[in-house]
């Protein structure tokens, strides 16, 4: 039987399905528990959310992901601020995932970004599961962080080619992500209960975090 996906922009409906979507997706991925789904509760009402850029894909009539973008900010070497973006949580119900469906959100929304104006995005994962979306390592765009470190989960994508040639460039991303653990567990407390647990991926989550490219 062929399937039916739809992407399209998320609706106020679909706030409480797609935060469950995405606790379900990242709980005991990278620690017990998880923040993400409090990242896109609060993530909507934040100056830097954008919502043309806020995507689910329905399969057969119900929604199985959503991907989620906030403005970013580059600064060259001179100072000069670049507008970009950053995406996260994207988000694929645990029954759906490793089937492409967050690849299809991915390349949607990058199609919708660039005809937004948007030329770069930044983002912060791991990378087995974005290379193959043209996303490279921060260092092969002179990207940094604020001590001047390349982390190794730190990856680029050029949306029109070598919009970054010939610069070096500083990271910040919105204040929305840096989540307060101690609210992001209220809020938590108030869902229903999920097991937190220790998975081998927390450890990989844990080397690739405090991992830096060397100069």
């Amino acid at each position: 039987m062929e399937e039916n996906i739809i992407i399209r922009n998320e609706k106020k409906e679909d706030w409480e399905l797609v935060e469950r979507i995405t606790r379900q997706a990242f709980y005991n991925l990278y620690v017990p528990g998880c923040v993400e789904h409090y990242l896109v509760h609060i993530m909507r009402e934040h100056e830097d959310f954008i919502p043309e850029l806020d995507f689910v894909l329905e399969l057969d009539g119900q929604v199985i992901g959503n991907i989620m973008y906030t403005k970013a900010k580059l600064t060259d070497e001179n100072g000069t601020e670049k507008e970009i973006l950053t995406f996260g949580p994207v988000s694929i119900h645990p029954a759906y995932q490793r089937m492409g469906y967050g690849k299809m959100l991915m390349e949607h929304s990058f199609q919708a970004a660039i005809q937004l104006g948007y030329d770069t995005i930044v983002i912060l994962g791991s990378p087995a599961n974005y290379v193959s979306r043209g996303f490279k390592c921060c260092k092969k765009y002179n990207v940094c962080i604020e001590n001047g470190k390349y982390p190794a989960a730190m990856m680029v994508k050029e949306l029109i080619p070598h919009i970054l040639d010939d610069h070096k460039w500083l990271y910040q991303d919105s204040p929305v992500m840096a989540i307060s653990k101690e609210e992001a567990e209220r809020y938590d407390d108030t869902l229903e209960p999920m097991e937190k647990k220790y998975l081998p991926s927390q450890d990989e989550f844990y080397i690739m975090s405090q991992a830096f490219i060397e100069e």
